[in-house]
């Protein structure tokens, strides 16, 4: 049986190869900015009777090996992503909690330079933006 992709990148991060971590990762792909319900739904649909656990565990390893980020915008569950390693930021709906994903600000852009650093060696920014979606604007 060839390799896939995600096998491979499970591989790498010196994980052993699970259909749990598989499916979590094609939920993932599927769908960005999930919350743990969301992906428990998603790999139960694909894999049948997984539990809970199991898939809240899969989201911990995977997050710790770099393969998934985890991301909090306050007021809302914790979501995951597979976009992993670039600093990009996100943008958030205030009314229904849509998210969707900024490429990292360039230039002078607010937050991305440390008026004071505290002795830290800064290695990542995080901004959120606020807003209304398309969709919630239309209403």
């Amino acid at each position: 049986m060839p390799q896939t992709e995600l096998e491979a990148l499970l591989r790498e991060a010196s994980l052993r190869v699970t259909r749990p971590r598989v499916a979590v990762l094609e939920a993932l792909q599927a769908h960005p900015h999930s919350d743990a319900q969301s992906v428990v739904e998603a790999v139960r649909s694909r894999l049948g009777s997984v539990s809970t656990q199991a898939v809240y565990d899969v989201l911990k390893a995977l997050t710790d090996v770099g393969l998934v980020r985890r991301i909090e915008p306050e007021g809302s569950p914790a979501r995951y992503e597979r976009r992993v390693g670039d600093n990009h930021h996100h943008v958030v709906c205030r009314d229904c909690g849509a998210i969707a994903d900024v490429d990292c600000a360039v230039g002078s852009a607010p937050c991305m330079a440390a008026s004071n650093d505290n002795g830290f060696q800064i290695v990542e920014v995080e901004v959120t933006y606020w807003g209304v979606c398309h969709d919630c604007r239309k209403a």
